[in-house]
């Protein structure tokens, strides 16, 4: 297994980019939210009404929003801090907020089942509403999917999905907002009150921003948790290519050493009463050291294959074709186009070749295969296909599947995850006593990226 530290330096790289990008974000916003909070100021008065009280406190609270969600990546907290800082900016002496029902649905992604939205955060909202499961299929919640734009509309309890919920009941008047950046809906900002005039241009206009900034905060928060659970996975990843050598160790070189230590001291012991068959023990300590020699470079060649960053993919696979043969007898034939090889990038080439090499040990150890294939090819326009198949004993996909969890290997979600690195789609076809055939089917163009995401 091959680790890559730099791995690591590129996500710190890419954090950092990220950071600067959210601040720039944040200064743009900031500038454009005084420039909106004066245009709200001049359009609600003359120049004299510009330092009114209740301006004033709008230009804060929106201050204090954009403040609090820019100190925040804790996705749970940005969402308290969405509703009850604008609950804040729309109170005034006239209206206070504690009629004011607000709620961030936000999907709920169930493998198997359709998407919908659940509760994540809400006030005024009794506990049986927080439980409630909205599909998002009727209704203004269609509506705002199908159309991602702010929505005002009157008679909430008519609706047929909001109208389930008790607290909405009870409103004349609700501003539906989408929580959208680009072209990722995250989910709905929900804002109702029993007066049915409650949601002036003015506050429409002020919810926007909120949404806006809300939006950057939710996208900035899951790009966060994405990286954190990367770090994660990479430790993983490093704690078991420790406990791969270990084993590859104790396996091999150290079996090995234990039994050249072993056979030194007979044939010491031998020379003294036989000088030739002390001869003949000592050429096969030298065959036995040679072997585990080369052991140990077939294992710094996995953890390191230098001839990858030096001469590339197609002398890579034939290098480890030769050490499989050199060091355990084994037949892997090669069969790669070198014009496909030379037009991939150096990370493209070392997760194939990490693929390609994980799927040949797997079959060496495991399905004691007289052959093993290594294929790559064009399949179509811009995607490639990577093909290891073998004639060995094949084995139940399902069943190893089914209790992978129990083992001690994680060859298969290596292999998997680095298929997803290159955008792939892995599929493994086995069978009992039929051998096995792991295909990788690859983009290497944006264009043909986009096709296979689309099922194209």
């Amino acid at each position: 297994m091959k680790i890559d530290s730099g791995g690591i330096n590129i996500q710190t790289l890419f954090l950092s980019s990220l950071i600067v990008l959210v601040a720039l974000g944040l200064g743009l916003l900031i500038g454009f939210l005084f420039t909106k909070s004066r245009y709200l100021r001049v359009k609600a008065g003359t120049a004299g009404n510009i330092n009114s009280k209740p301006n004033r406190q709008h230009t804060r609270a929106i201050y204090n929003l954009v403040v609090a969600l820019s100190a925040s990546l804790n996705y749970e907290r940005i969402l308290e801090y969405v509703l009850d800082l604008s609950s804040n900016i729309l109170a005034t002496d006239q209206s206070p907020p504690d009629k004011l029902v607000s709620a961030v649905l936000m999907f709920s992604h169930t493998e198997g089942q359709a998407t919908s939205l659940l509760v994540a955060s809400a006030r005024r909202f009794t506990p049986a509403d927080t439980r409630i499961v909205l599909p998002g299929n009727k209704g203004i919640l269609r509506h705002i999917l199908d159309d991602p734009q702010p929505v005002l509309i009157r008679n909430v309890a008519q609706d047929p999905e909001l109208g389930r919920t008790v607290a909405m009941r009870a409103c004349q008047s609700l501003y539906a907002l989408p929580l959208r950046s680009g072209l990722d809906t995250y989910g709905i900002l929900l804002f109702a009150h029993p007066d049915p005039n409650y949601f002036s241009e003015e506050k429409q206009e002020i919810l926007d921003i909120v949404s806006r900034q809300a939006s950057i905060a939710i996208q900035n928060a899951k790009l966060y948790s994405d990286l954190e659970e990367e770090k994660f996975r990479m430790i993983d990843i490093q704690e078991e290519a420790r406990k791969k050598l270990a084993r590859d160790l104790h396996d091999g070189p150290t079996q090995s050493v234990s039994a050249l230590a072993m056979r030194v001291n007979y044939a010491r012991r031998l020379l003294d009463r036989d000088l030739e068959a002390g001869k003949d023990e000592l050429y096969k300590i030298e065959d036995l050291a040679r072997r585990t020699t080369q052991e140990i470079r077939h294992m710094l060649f996995t953890l390191r294959p230098l001839v990858l960053e030096s001469q590339g993919l197609l002398a890579a696979m034939e290098a480890m074709a030769e050490k499989m043969r050199e060091t355990y007898n084994q037949s892997v034939v090669i069969c790669v186009d070198p014009n496909l090889a030379s037009e991939l990038e150096l990370n493209k080439q070392a997760v194939l070749f990490n693929i390609a090499e994980e799927a040949v040990n797997n079959a060496r150890k495991h399905a004691e295969a007289p052959t093993i294939w290594v294929r790559l090819d064009s399949v179509d326009e811009g995607l490639g296909l990577l093909e290891i198949e073998d004639n060995g004993n094949g084995f139940d996909l399902a069943e190893i599947d089914a209790f992978y969890e129990k083992r001690g290997s994680l060859g298969l979600v290596n292999m998997r995850e680095r298929a997803e690195l290159v955008n792939g789609i892995l599929t493994i076809d086995s069978s009992q006593g039929k051998g096995t055939r792991i295909r990788l089917v690859f983009p290497f163009t944006e264009e043909a990226a986009d096709r296979l995401r689309n099922g194209g």
